[in-house]
């Protein structure tokens, strides 16, 4: 991790350049040869998965020491990738050009701890695959209620569903009730979000839950909860709108869940909180 001169961590930059993060084992994962064979067949005469994904976002998706992607997301789609007989290649995206790239043809799946939301499965089609909510974090003893943020400044990382739909709710909540509207702080990168918090940049930090224990326990015990989670939603890979591979993805994901192989998974990145038991295809509940 990355330490100022004055003692305090700092994450921006440090997740592309140093492995922080959990060392997980890989799970040995065999082909599936009658899923195998439902792929479309570009990606069966390439041999690969093109996957777009955005970095940092740990632990589900960053970069170790050496440079190479890895993360719960990744070990999991390598899984997928095996029981399909193909490798995933990670491409790095912008997180909202992630979609758009997709319906463009240019990647084949969009992996980016995404939200399967009603409004982006009008662009794309998802294979969900984790559950997760949102959880708020506060510097140690200065707490804040995202319940009653009103006037308070909130990170978030762009695009995400805490920047276009959760704070602006409660943004706007207040403005009803003659108070002050939340002072949203977007960044480009979770890492510069969290940050700003441990700089005291920001009174509060909104993100997907996995990603925010993570960055309390990284913290050293400068960050803490504020409040328990709320609005459980799942996890999804992004696929063009339309494709096969949604169910072929479907189908992978769970048969590692049947053979306890996902769940292996998700214990060694110890984020079994949100695994699921069922995996579809467009399971968005708002």
């Amino acid at each position: 991790m990355c330490v100022l001169a004055g003692g305090a961590l700092v994450l921006t930059g440090c997740s592309n350049t140093e492995d922080t993060g959990p060392k997980a084992e890989k799970v040995s994962v065999e082909k599936n040869d009658a899923i195998a064979a439902q792929l479309p067949d570009k990606i069966k005469q390439s041999g690969k998965l093109v996957v777009g994904v955005n970095i940092p976002y740990q632990p589900n998706e960053y970069k170790d020491a050496s440079g190479k992607i890895v993360g719960y997301d990744v070990d999991l789609m390598d899984a997928v990738a095996a029981t399909l007989g193909v490798k995933a290649e990670y491409v790095e995206s912008a997180f909202e050009k992630i979609i758009p790239t997709i319906q463009a043809g240019t990647y084949d799946v969009g992996m980016s701890s995404m939200t399967d939301s009603k409004e982006r499965e009008q662009q794309v089609d998802f294979t969900t695959y984790f559950s997760a909510g949102i959880q708020w974090a506060q510097q140690k003893g200065k707490p804040v209620d995202p319940n009653n943020a009103c006037g308070k400044k909130v990170a978030v990382q762009a695009t995400t569903v805490e920047h276009t739909d959760e704070v602006p709710a409660k943004s706007a909540k207040c403005v009803a009730e003659g108070k002050p509207a939340i002072d949203i702080k977007a960044f480009d990168e979770q890492s510069a979000a969290t940050n700003a918090l441990m700089l005291g940049q920001v009174d509060a930090v909104s993100a997907d839950s996995p990603v925010t224990a993570y960055a309390i326990k990284q913290s050293e015990g400068k960050l803490e909860k504020a409040g328990p989670a709320f609005d459980s939603a799942p996890y999804g890979w992004a696929v063009p709108k339309g494709s096969p591979l949604a169910a072929v993805l479907q189908k992978a994901v769970q048969s590692l869940i049947d053979n306890g192989k996902y769940l292996e998974i998700a214990k060694n990145w110890g984020v079994e909180e949100g695994a699921i038991t069922k995996s579809v295809v467009n399971g968005a509940v708002s």
